[in-house]
């Protein structure tokens, strides 16, 4: 697994030189399913009566012109041409950007101003859990939506259509995505296929919308209409949303199938729709009740409602495969407790599922179908994790800039500043939501944050109270030379968190039992702040003496831990163990919160919350559980 897991970046560059065309159809897929289903919901929100801006010719020319700017400026140019560029190892997303921006290496960082890097990165993955919650709610809502449009009768049929289809969504992902996600990219297409289709007669009837690219219109309308103007904003940004996939699912397909499908596929497709909605509003004004819909009349519209029910799976099954492997990352990187991470295809490693958050997203998806009722009553929401989110990044951007590339402070804040002239307006117009729905994913981010930080600092305190009751290796091996105990034969291994010193753990065992095994290894699992490290690489084994060997297994941020795997590395060094002669010795830690440790007592009571509901070490490291001894002990935090 290992070779094939390393390989995968350099199989990637010869696929996207061979066959581009393979991965750019992928791309758009599980890349633009998010912001390709935008359409459903965007332009109604505009010229929703709240926001007090009629649907008059003059006032669609600038909203149609804030998409037209809106999408060039903070898709083309500012993800596909500089975002893109911070990857690390071939990677994107939320820990990779972290990673390059606030490394901890960089000594020559003042620690508060890493610090406020690493809050405001780990912050930013937050939302995207909220972002993970909401797009299914939003994107499948908005598509089912149309029944209503067609039929009014059916509209009390909305609300159990949509959660019936996110109960039988969440329901498969146990099954994996493989099979369904080769029809990802095919129905992606037909998606944007039809909806530049449905956008572009009406177009032909109305050209005079096509002045929208003009971004004096944009202005005229923000001037014009002043405290309203500004409110629309608010609705505008809901055509970027799923921007940030662009940057996430980097690794998966390269940056140019990215750049291609966008350019090529979703960018025109997109435009013709939303030109399309514009140039019917401006022949019917406020006769049109859905844009979206209205445009495919007759026989095409449940079509168009089948066709983007489906669009809207693909966007939903993206952001949730994006928050199993955030989650996966966060786990690998210390953030989180273990989880239960299953892999459902032999020959893709980022195909995984997660049950613990399989299910927290599903209740929360359908929570929020039934509170929330409407997709516009969602648009709130929506707007505040992404414009947040992208916030975020154009900040961690900076740092990027100044340190992983070396960029002049004129240079780095000069782009930076722009960036924040783009995403600024956008959060201060969903700010004034907050009470409108825009409040849940900051609350879902705040949570997510909460326990992030406090798993983080719970382990260090730990690992420090373990590492303090280990003994030094020198004068435990030559207690053993001297006293020369009975060695029984097979393998002992001993999981430990630190690589200095005898563990606790073997100290006790050796306590009660009075003797040890021929052969004992101590194994450390350290996590690389890099995706993925090569088999060849995984284990560095040292001969202490006595029988003794240490372990140190390395992993990267996208891989899970493997101990039998770990062996087999360490086979090839020249350390034989036999799988029905070895046994695993793993420590046991009941937790109180009594002690004086620094962590408050809320933190505390988190703490031991996640550390009672975290997946068992022997599951997660993949070890025989026939062969596992726990050795119990109480820490106080």
């Amino acid at each position: 697994m290992g070779e094939r897991s390393s390989s995968r970046r350099q199989g990637l560059a010869r696929e996207t030189e061979a066959r581009p065309w393979r991965l750019t159809l992928g791309a758009l897929g599980v890349v633009y399913g998010d912001i390709g289903t935008s359409p459903l919901y965007t332009l109604r929100e505009c010229f929703d009566p709240r926001h007090g801006v009629a649907p008059t010719p003059e006032n669609v020319l600038g909203v149609l012109s804030l998409v037209f700017w809106a999408l060039l400026l903070m898709i083309s140019l500012k993800y596909l041409s500089f975002i893109l560029r911070a990857e690390y190892h071939g990677e994107g997303g939320a820990f990779a950007i972290l990673a390059l921006a606030a490394p901890p290496s960089d000594a020559a960082a003042p620690a508060r101003h890493r610090r406020f890097l690493l809050v405001l990165g780990l912050f930013g993955a937050s939302l995207l859990y909220g972002d993970g919650m909401i797009t299914p709610a939003i994107s499948v809502l908005g598509a089912v939506e149309g029944l209503q449009v067609a039929t009014p009768l059916l509209a009390p049929l909305v609300v159990p259509i949509t959660v019936g289809i996110l109960v039988a969504l969440f329901a498969l992902q146990r099954r994996g995505t493989a099979g369904v996600g080769a029809i990802f990219g095919p129905a992606t297409l037909v998606w944007f296929v039809a909806i530049a289709a449905s956008g572009l007669p009406a177009i032909l009837r109305q050209p005079q919308v096509l002045f929208a690219l003009n971004p004096v219109h944009a202005a005229w309308l923000l001037v014009h209409h002043g405290s309203q103007g500004f409110l629309v904003l608010g609705a505008v940004v809901l055509c970027i949303t799923g921007g940030e996939a662009l940057y996430a699912d980097l690794g998966h397909f390269g940056k140019r199938p990215i750049r291609l499908a966008w350019y090529a596929v979703a960018y025109p497709a997109l435009l013709l729709n939303y030109f399309g909605q514009g140039a019917l509003l401006t022949e019917l004004g406020a006769a049109v009740g859905n844009p979206f819909y209205d445009l495919a009349s007759g026989a095409w519209l449940y079509p168009m409602v089948a066709i983007a029910t489906v669009a809207a799976i693909v966007a939903s099954q993206a952001m949730i495969s994006g928050a199993f492997s955030l989650t996966r990352q966060a786990v690998q990187l210390g953030y989180w407790p273990r989880v239960s991470i299953i892999h459902t295809s032999g020959r893709t490693e980022g195909q995984i599922y997660i049950p613990e958050i399989n299910a927290v997203l599903a209740f929360a998806c359908i929570a929020l179908v039934l509170v929330f009722r409407e997709s516009g009553n969602l648009a709130a929401a929506y707007g505040m994790a992404v414009t947040t989110t992208m916030t975020i990044t154009s900040i961690l951007f900076y740092a990027v800039a100044r340190r992983h590339w070396g960029w002049s402070g004129w240079r780095a804040g000069g782009l930076m500043g722009f960036f924040l002239l783009l995403d600024l307006p956008f959060l201060a117009a969903n700010l004034v939501k907050l009470t409108h729905g825009a409040w849940f994913p900051l609350v879902v981010a705040g949570a997510v944050f909460a326990a992030m930080t406090t798993w983080r600092r719970g382990r260090a305190i730990v690992e420090d109270e373990i590492e303090a009751g280990a003994l030094p290796a020198p004068l435990f091996l030559g207690d053993l030379a001297r006293t020369r105990p009975l060695r029984v034969p097979g393998t002992a291994v001993f999981m430990t968190t630190s690589r200095e010193g005898i563990p606790k753990v073997l100290l006790h065992h050796f306590k009660h039992i009075r003797a040890l095994h021929e052969r004992v290894v101590l194994l450390s699992v350290l996590t690389e702040r890099v995706p993925e490290v090569t088999f060849r690489e995984r284990a560095e084994l040292e001969d202490l003496g006595q029988g003794f060997y240490r372990v140190t297994a390395r992993y990267g941020f996208m891989q899970t831990p493997d101990v039998t795997e770990v062996l087999e590395a360490c086979r090839q060094a020249g350390l034989e163990t036999v799988r029905s002669e070895t046994s695993y010795y793993l420590g046991r830690e009941t937790l109180l919160t009594s002690g004086q440790s620094e962590l408050p007592r809320w933190r505390k009571r988190i703490f031991v919350f996640l550390a009672r509901n975290a997946r068992s070490a022997t599951a997660f490291f993949a070890i025989p559980p026939d062969r596992v001894v726990e050795i119990g002990a109480q820490l106080e935090l």
